[in-house]
């Protein structure tokens, strides 16, 4: 931290040993920092706590036979690991009850409210796919694949979609440059239209760049992949509609499909931070605790984080969060406060789930590339977190010469590229690799 390149950055560093506490170092570490993804670490932890790790997420048909035909009313509740496959599914076991013709098809999108967007977030994280608005009817991780292609030299990159796009419009920025010059892309959307922006360059002769970006709105999306899967089934849809508001529910469930447990949900979100994910799961928080303060499903899940956490031992002023992702630079929590969390879910019979659920040093997930000619490979278990100026690693490291650790590192207000800052982290963390008892 004393190099002449790190003096204008903050360092907040606790580094205890696993179950007795004993602090080996601290720096800062009951400051605030903008923990980034390490903020998944607290959203978790209250997930497998009051969910539990075998908690499925459920997506309801509910049919009821009327004179004029079926009425079909598919209650979404957030399922982030819904696709187009499980869509299929779905159409099939209205198909195998004889169903052929639906004369009014509801996707019923009311469970989180309508507040799709965190305010919080800024405008460029929410036209990307790991800003995707988070909704009751998920498909796809609410994001539109593309991919773009060079083409001669100084022809615009090509634009293909995933899926047929006729609706979008494309305004194209890109070039096609020679094999010598630099490639990079910049893709967006947007905010309220269905205009798609590309910018960049790759070289003639290079492979595709896959890419995506934010569906506009997901429940419409939702419903178009829905009747897309239907119609694959030979089933037709004589009127559709989207509702955003609860109301009583009505018929019988003819057809569902549940989520990955919790467990598996918890890991995604982790290992490979996936935002979604995560947020998915602290609305559901919200919504399964409907008395608990707050307008929102998110804020009642933020409320009920806490008050899990809370006899868990973790200090209820270290942190002040705004989402479950770590996406908003609103998010504040010292690395004290994560370290506790740590300590706790170790302790709790959730402890070993929750763990196996972090990133492993130079093996899974975020940290794969990392650690890779360090002696912390495959010992370190371990959240990432990176904004622009933010770097953040925290979680455990098994020293073979020496006991287990808990630790947190967060690097704020850097102006180092982001491989600069992790690369002092890294070298942080093999030091406690090598660790002896004296």
């Amino acid at each position: 931290m004393n190099r002449p390149n790190f003096v204008r950055s903050r360092f907040g560093i606790l580094i205890q040993s696993l179950g007795k506490r004993e602090t080996l170092y601290s720096k800062d570490a009951q400051r605030f920092f903008i923990p980034a993804s390490n903020v998944k670490l607290f959203t978790t932890a209250a997930a497998l706590k009051q969910l539990s790790p075998t908690f499925r997420i459920r997506t309801s048909v509910y049919g009821t036979f009327t004179p004029t035909g079926w009425r079909i009313r598919l209650v979404g509740r957030g399922d982030p690991s819904l696709t187009d496959a499980q869509l299929k599914e779905l159409a099939q076991q209205l198909k195998r009850r004889g169903i052929r013709q639906i004369t009014q098809l509801t996707i019923d999108d009311a469970y989180f409210d309508s507040d799709w967007f965190n305010g919080d977030w800024a405008v460029g994280d929410v036209q990307a796919a790991y800003g995707a608005p988070v909704n009751s009817t998920i498909v796809n991780q609410n994001a539109l694949g593309l991919r773009l292609i060079p083409q001669a030299l100084g022809q615009p990159l090509r634009v293909e979609w995933d899926e047929g796009r006729d609706r979008w419009e494309i305004e194209n920025r890109s070039i096609t440059v020679d094999r010598k010059a630099a490639e990079f892309i910049e893709v967006g959307r947007d905010l309220t239209r269905p205009i798609l922006r590309v910018s960049g360059q790759l070289r003639v002769g290079s492979e595709p760049a896959p890419t995506a970006i934010a569906a506009l709105n997901p429940a419409e999306n939702f419903l178009q992949r829905f009747q897309t899967a239907l119609n694959a089934e030979q089933i037709t849809i004589a009127q559709s509609q989207i509702l955003r508001q609860l109301t009583k529910l009505d018929g019988i469930e003819i057809a569902r499909i549940d989520s990955p447990p919790v467990s598996d949900l918890v890991t995604e979100s982790n290992v490979n931070s996936n935002n979604l994910y995560v947020e998915a799961l602290l609305r559901t928080i919200g919504a399964q605790t409907p008395k608990a303060p707050g307008r929102t499903v998110l804020e009642r899940g933020l409320f009920t984080m806490s008050e899990v956490l809370k006899p868990l031992g973790v200090d209820q002023t270290g942190f002040s969060l705004v989402d479950g992702s770590g996406l908003a630079r609103q998010n504040l929590a010292t690395p004290e406060a994560i370290v506790q969390v740590l300590q706790a879910m170790a302790q709790q019979p959730e402890g070993q789930v929750y763990r196996s659920s972090l990133a492993i040093a130079g093996v899974s997930g975020t940290l794969q590339n990392r650690f890779q000619n360090s002696p912390a490979k495959g010992i370190v278990q371990a959240k990432t977190g990176t904004l622009t100026g933010i770097a953040a690693l925290s979680g455990y490291v098994n020293p073979p010469n020496y006991s287990p650790l808990v630790f947190s590192i967060l690097v704020n207000q850097s102006p180092d590229a982001a491989f600069v800052q992790r690369g002092a982290i890294d070298e942080i963390v093999g030091l406690l690799a090598r660790l002896r008892s004296c």
